[in-house]
């Protein structure tokens, strides 16, 4: 069995961490010792849900609501961590939305909405998280996604935002790797989440999908939380401005 990674002390943000790929990270750095708080918008039956979740291998966790792509939501959320715990160690950004739409169909309205979201958010998010990091140390990660560079059905707007986001990864990177912050991407594949339900091609997407994959499976939210989780610990010291992919290499496929 593998042996799991310690976060005891860790305080950890995970936004979007009520559901999905991000209640999977939130739930993981829970069970390895981090006091963890989690961010929703909307839905306050799944927010509490995934709060009882966590309280489940510890004390200390929180439940944050704030639209992350709000300035000043982002500030109070903040506000909230640095009340309860004095700071935080460790920001995951993977709340996103979107508009699923052909280029074609799209209005500028759909496209800022998408954009301010799923990338303008880690703007002031990354600001707030690293005014309340210790010096010396601290960990952020984006969870993106292969649209970033592949072109998808209905993706246009999605793909976009993503691709925004890892080079707003890159560099925030050279900014704060001199002040001891490692700050890195992951790129899931196919997951098949709740999120997945809002794609009109879903079972398209997902139909052969396995023979697709060489590791002969789908990609897990727990791959993918296993996946952060390694960047935020000590063994990825020197991992920065980096795109870590994880779908079991049908990526590489011609």
């Amino acid at each position: 069995m593998l042996q799991r990674l310690d976060f005891s002390n860790a305080r950890v943000f995970v936004t979007g961490g009520t559901r999905g790929i991000g209640r999977a990270i939130a739930v993981e750095f829970a069970k390895s010792g981090a006091r963890v708080a989690i961010n929703y918008l909307r839905n306050k039956r799944s927010a509490s849900e995934a709060l009882s979740e966590l309280e489940g291998f510890g004390e200390g966790h929180l439940l944050v609501k704030g639209n992350v792509a709000d300035e000043s939501k982002v500030e109070a959320m903040y506000e909230a961590i640095e009340e309860a715990w004095g700071g935080m160690d460790i920001l995951i950004s993977n709340a996103a939305s979107g508009v699923l739409k052909p280029a074609m169909e799209m209005t500028m309205k759909h496209l800022h909405w998408t954009l301010d979201i799923n990338a303008g958010a880690l703007l002031p998010l990354a600001q707030g998280a690293v005014r309340l990091m210790n010096a010396g140390w601290g960990k952020i990660v984006a969870v993106s996604s292969l649209g970033a560079t592949r072109a998808l059905p209905n993706y246009f707007a999605v793909g976009a935002s993503k691709g925004a986001l890892e080079s707003m990864i890159r560099h925030l990177m050279v900014e704060l790797a001199p002040d001891g912050i490692n700050v890195n991407a992951v790129s899931a594949g196919l997951v098949d989440t709740d999120a997945l339900t809002h794609f009109p091609n879903r079972e398209e997407m997902l139909g052969g999908a396995i023979e697709r994959t060489p590791s002969g499976r789908l990609t897990t939210p727990l791959d993918v939380a296993n996946a952060v989780m390694f960047l935020c610990s000590r063994y990825a010291a020197q991992i920065h401005g980096q795109t870590l992919i994880i779908d079991g290499g049908s990526s590489v496929l011609a």
